[in-house]
């Protein structure tokens, strides 16, 4: 029997017993359904029950011997029992003052395995389905379990997963079940059209979506897997980026995905509405709330007359003022942007209005389909909690916040009506995604001390779903060994501050001469100052020991150090500006940071140093993905107690000036015999900068994710302040150093990795030159 007719069967069986009282030992029907109500029973007897105990029973009913009930007590008792799972029938009735309740129990499930999956392990499997070793059986959770399989399969592109069950009774009312896995075919992407595009090619919009065709790689990266959300997702993407570049009117008219059953392939076929591109006509700002002064806000507007139309910019403009606003004590207060179109000129004039919104406040916020990471860590991404007044603009700030965090695979926020007029909950709706990562890098150095040099890292953004961060990695070469181990916290104490720390130990050999340890931590917290700037304090400790084969050989300022255990103890303060639009490939915005440090807190060395850099990002070619970047950096540093020591100086080389090895330029030593000992000690003052354009190769699919890049590279290093004994120091001078060269750099699934070719066209006699690098590629 069906649970569906069961449950009607019991629902009859109340109807027709809900009526009845014992009156002596004579059982009569009640003609009221006034007196049903007022029926009192004295004891519940419990029928049927055997693996389930009647303690069980009586727990999930809302009747109580001594207490009146009514019709739909009973109902909801009924109701209780069959959502427990452990029933197939239920039956309640009434003999004299006892309640009988007669109950069929459902089998009871000894063993659950699964046959014939290679690709999704048991352990994965198993938290995804209902039927459970010593739970009930029921047939409706094996028809669920079967599509929750099946659903699984496709998030890895096997929609043509095949599922069936076997269940083996083994007596007493216990069965075995069996799932059985036919995984078949991984479905593939053959192919991604764009029809209707004019502005953009179909290769542009290709590098825009997740979706990727499927290619060679294509079983590490899984962006050739189909789902309905991506697809979704790439239609909102495709929306921002038109509406970023000016196109106001764009609609995506349709997007469907066709299935080759022959090939096992999907074709996805995008249609498109580009419409008239806009600039920004007249930007005015208007206010309707007493107390605030529109003139004051119109500072804030990101949006210029004469430039591109840009959704982001508006967002921008609205985030801004609503944040001023707040701030000034309207937490009320609503920007709402007007836009009138002029199709003669193809501009849209903006107004952003400020009027007073409706006053609501939050009743709670709803968190609904994290499996993995606490509610806690999307809750405290909200500047707000219950009971505080509602603000549309920090929800939409909230839903960045967590698409940031790259916990997610889907982020989406909405309202619903509280228990009262003025009363708002906010559902948030998430979907989790890995968070963890296995990464290998690799680079090349050449020189005297060339090999090849490899790290190893495992990294997890998300631990145990606390948002926390940490990542292990060691690295080695030819004369090289390195480790790490890092942590944080991103919430310290409850507050947005993240506090972590860093382990490291290093170990180097130097052309033959001397070798290095060096050990020590990091202890950081880094605080927002804006959502654009922030601030970190770190205390730096650091352990060396230098040791030689040959003393002769080892020039003064390394000798000196031979022997010692030195320390070098130190605080720093660093800050951040970062407008990039994108952490992987950024095509506007700039990153920079300052930092300031002090050394002499115990230790042996005494100094105060300070380092700056910048880089731009601006999209010099958008249709043909050509992306320029300028960059800049400088450092000095001077001893606040007699000399530095060599470690404490600045040491620049190929990281800065492409064409050189690592530590190539700037001051090394010569001994007084006239032979070049080459070691490098470093300077005390150092100046870079760099010009870069990069582009996507031409004939290589972007989808591959190769790029290329020409660059110019110039930088200097010198000053010296370390002891130099009998040594003779030679290329001190601040003498530009500058190189020109060709790269390719690669978005590979173990992360990006960089080829570079420079030649040095402005050089020392004393530098040491490499002209081919290659290694894991940074933006910064």
């Amino acid at each position: 029997m069906k649970a569906g007719s069961r449950f009607l069967n019991a629902v009859s069986a109340v109807a027709l017993s809900a009526g009845v009282v014992a009156t002596g030992s004579t059982v009569v029907t009640l003609a009221s359904a006034t007196a049903a109500q007022a029926a009192v029973i004295q004891r519940v007897d419990v029928r049927g029950a055997t693996r389930a105990s009647s303690e069980t029973v009586r727990a999930n009913i809302t009747i109580v011997p001594g207490k009146t009930f009514s019709n739909s007590d009973i109902d909801e008792s009924v109701r209780r029992l069959f959502s427990t799972g452990y029933f197939s029938d239920v039956r309640i009735t009434v003999s004299g003052s006892t309640l009988v309740v007669s109950v069929s129990e459902n089998k009871l499930v000894n063993q659950v395995v699964f046959n014939g999956n290679k690709k999704i392990k048991d352990e994965k499997l198993s938290p995804i389905v209902k039927t459970q070793p010593l739970g009930p059986y029921s047939e409706t959770a094996l028809q669920g379990d079967i599509q929750a399989i099946r659903d699984a399969y496709s998030a890895i592109g096997r929609s043509d997963v095949q599922v069936t069950t076997q269940v083996v009774p083994i007596g007493e009312g216990r069965v075995n079940v069996a799932f059985a896995i036919n995984e078949g075919e991984r479905t593939k992407i053959s192919s991604i059209n764009f029809v209707g595009n004019e502005a953009y090619s179909n290769s542009r919009l290709e590098a825009v979506i997740v979706t990727k065709e499927s290619g060679l790689l294509s079983f590490l990266t899984r962006k050739d897997v189909y789902s309905e959300e991506k697809l979704r997702a790439d239609e909102e993407l495709l929306r921002q980026f038109y509406y970023n570049r000016g196109y106001a009117d764009f609609r995506v008219v349709s997007s469907n995905a066709v299935l080759d059953e022959t090939t096992n392939q999907y074709v996805i076929t995008y249609t498109l509405e580009e419409g008239k591109r806009y600039d920004f006509g007249d930007v005015n700002v208007e206010s309707t709330v007493e107390g605030v002064n529109a003139d004051e806000l119109k500072g804030l507007v990101e949006t210029r007359a004469g430039r591109v139309y840009s959704a982001k910019d508006v967002q921008e403009s609205i985030s801004n003022i609503s944040k001023r606003v707040a701030a000034e004590g309207y937490p009320f207060a609503r920007v709402t942007p007007r836009g009138n179109r002029n199709f003669e000129t193809n501009t849209i004039a903006v107004d952003y209005l400020v009027d007073q919104g409706e006053r609501a406040y939050v009743e709670r916020i709803e968190i609904r389909g994290n499996t993995r990471t606490r509610d806690y860590v999307i809750r405290r991404e909200f500047d707000m909690s219950e009971g505080d007044a509602f603000n549309q603009e920090m929800i939409a700030r909230a839903k960045r916040r967590l698409e940031a965090l790259g916990y997610f695979s889907s982020v989406n926020i909405t309202t619903a009506q509280g228990s009262a007029g003025d009363r708002v909950v906010i559902v948030v709706d998430v979907q989790d995604q890995s968070t963890g990562s296995f990464g290998i890098g690799a680079g090349y150095a050449t020189g005297n001390n060339s090999g090849v040099l490899l790290e190893a890292s495992v990294e997890e953004k998300n631990f145990l779903g606390r948002g926390q961060f940490i990542r292990v990695a060691a690295g080695g070469g030819k004369d090289t060994r390195t480790y790490n181990v890092s942590f944080t916290e991103p919430y310290f104490l409850g507050y947005r501050l993240a506090a972590g720390f860093d382990v490291f130990a290093n170990e180097n050999d130097y052309e033959d001469n001397y070798s290095y340890e060096d050990r020590g931590f990091s202890l950081r917290v880094t605080a927002p100052i804006t959502e654009k700037l922030s601030t970190t304090l770190r205390y730096n400790y650091t352990s060396l020991e230098y040791k030689t084969g040959n003393l002769t050989t080892v020039s003064t300022p390394f000798r000196n150090l031979v022997g010692r255990d030195l320390v070098r103890s130190s605080v720093s303060q660093s800050f951040t500006y970062n407008t990039l639009d994108d952490a992987t490939l950024p095509r506007e915005g700039i990153i920079a940071t300052f930092t300031h440090e002090f050394a002499g807190l115990g230790g042996d060395s005494d100094f105060y140093k300070i380092s700056g850099k910048a880089k731009i990002f601006q999209s010099l070619n958008d249709e043909a993905d050509i992306i320029g970047s300028l960059s800049g950096s400088a450092g000095h540093v001077f001893a606040t107690n007699d000399n530095l020591y060599v470690y404490d100086q600045f040491m620049i080389g190929g990281n800065e000036v492409r064409g050189f090895e690592r530590n190539g330029i700037g001051p090394r030593i010569l001994s007084s015999n006239g032979v070049a000992l080459r070691d490098a000690v470093g300077g005390t003052t150092y100046f870079a900068a760099s010009a870069e354009a990069t582009f996507p190769i031409p004939g290589i699919a972007r989808d591959a994710g190769f790029r290329g890049a020409v660059f110019a590279d110039a930088g200097t290093l010198y000053g010296n302040d370390t002891v130099i004994g009998s040594d003779t120091l030679v290329g001190s001078s601040s003498a530009l150093r500058a190189s020109v060269g060709l790269g390719v750099i690669w978005a590979s699934p173990f992360g990006p990795l960089r080829f570079d070719y420079a030649f040095p066209i402005a050089k020392e006699d004393y530098d040491k030159t490499q002209n081919f690098k290659f290694g894991m590629s940074s933006q910064f």
